[in-house]
């Protein structure tokens, strides 16, 4: 088949013939039909990052595709059965604590390195092997679709978010960091769990204006200063009412005054899930207020990815036409056009935008 290979950090992306993943028992092989190009790949592929790959590795974090082959465990899935390629590998020996990798893309500690040496190649490539439950069906699509459906690979991640803070229908919700891809994403998701209002903060005005016109008066945009009182208090004026919960996904680059004037602009017995960037560059942590978070009854819940379920969630959801998918603009690539792809991606960063590998 044919695949793009990663050799070396910092080595020029190659498209060459590989071998055919083998199917073992708990394990199914799909057909790729698209598969996600991550605006900060360029960042992953050069090393600056630091994510753990174990190389040479075929990238590519997620992907839908038609299952190929099932293994003789599989009692529901079928061959010819569209999915979507669950990237979230978790270890079946530990349930409380499993090591993680995230395929195609890093892992997290020496056990999910050890996950990423046989479930490590990613989607950009012709066929894919995955365990069995990380192969979750999305019912009958036109192929034509398929690249569409990629799109769960934003909404999933907030949506994980979003779950552990408990957003509850009729609450207003401050998505932190709302001009990126997954931050965009959040705004859609929050809507579609019956946020009453969702206030969005980000640094880019006209990104922050895209959003209010998309989803409507639902919406309030709010640009940072970096005046972290300033815009606490402003994060505060903006809602309709109290905030009932905070969502943060600011980026790596961002201030953790940036990440604080959001989780203190909670209400009183509020909720916060933690999922962006801060810290991961270096530099100093939040500096949260003991006393604060106690008199104050705040609920302070650090997330990373999402829980297994929640990716038929996002699927029925998506059928019941909770969360649109016409406002993203989705641009393809074949696999000999990788470079290309990666560049697209790292230009069109913002929500709304969709980078596909299709091989």
């Amino acid at each position: 088949m044919k695949a793009v290979i990663l050799k070396a950090f910092g080595a020029p992306l190659a498209v060459e013939d590989h071998p055919d993943p083998e199917r073992g028992t708990g394990e199914v092989i799909v057909d790729v039909a698209a598969s996600r190009v991550l605006a900060y790949a360029s960042e992953v592929f050069s090393g600056a990052r630091g994510y753990l790959l174990h190389l040479p590795v075929v990238p590519g974090a997620g992907a839908v595709g038609r299952v190929r082959a099932v293994g003789p465990d599989a009692t529901r899935l079928r061959p010819g059965d569209w999915v979507y390629c669950d990237p979230v590998i978790r270890a079946r020996d530990d349930v409380l604590a499993p090591d993680i990798t995230l395929q195609g893309l890093s892992a997290r500690g020496p056990g999910g390195q050890m996950l990423q040496r046989h479930f490590g190649n990613g989607g950009w490539a012709e066929r894919l092997l995955l365990p069995t439950e990380n192969a979750v069906p999305i019912g009958d699509i036109v192929p034509d679709d398929a690249p569409r459906w990629c799109i769960l690979g934003m909404l999933l991640v907030p949506y994980g978010g979003l779950r552990a803070a408990g957003l509850r229908a009729g609450e207003t919700v401050l998505v932190n960091g709302a001009t990126g891809g997954f931050g965009g994403a959040a705004v859609a998701v929050a809507l579609g769990m019956g946020a009453a209002c969702v206030v969005a903060t980000g640094r880019n005005a006209e990104t922050l204006a895209a959003l209010e016109r998309v989803f409507g008066p639902r919406v309030r945009g709010l640009r940072f200063t970096g005046d972290e009182d300033a815009d606490r208090e402003a994060m505060i004026a903006r809602a309709p009412g109290p905030i009932d919960c905070v969502l943060d996904l600011p980026p790596p680059a961002a201030s953790p005054a940036w990440a604080r004037a959001a989780v203190m602009a909670v209400r009183r017995n509020g909720r916060v899930a933690l999922m962006g960037g801060i810290g991961m560059n270096g530099g100093g942590g939040l500096d949260l207020p003991y006393a604060w978070i106690m008199r104050n009854g705040v609920s302070i819940h650090g997330q990373w990815m999402y829980p297994r379920e929640a990716v038929p969630e996002m699927v029925a959801m998506l059928r019941a036409g909770l969360i649109g998918l016409d406002h993203y603009r989705i641009a393809t690539f074949p696999l000999d056009r990788v470079a290309e792809a990666v560049g697209h991606a790292a230009a069109h960063a913002g929500p709304f935008s969709l980078t596909l590998m299709c091989p």
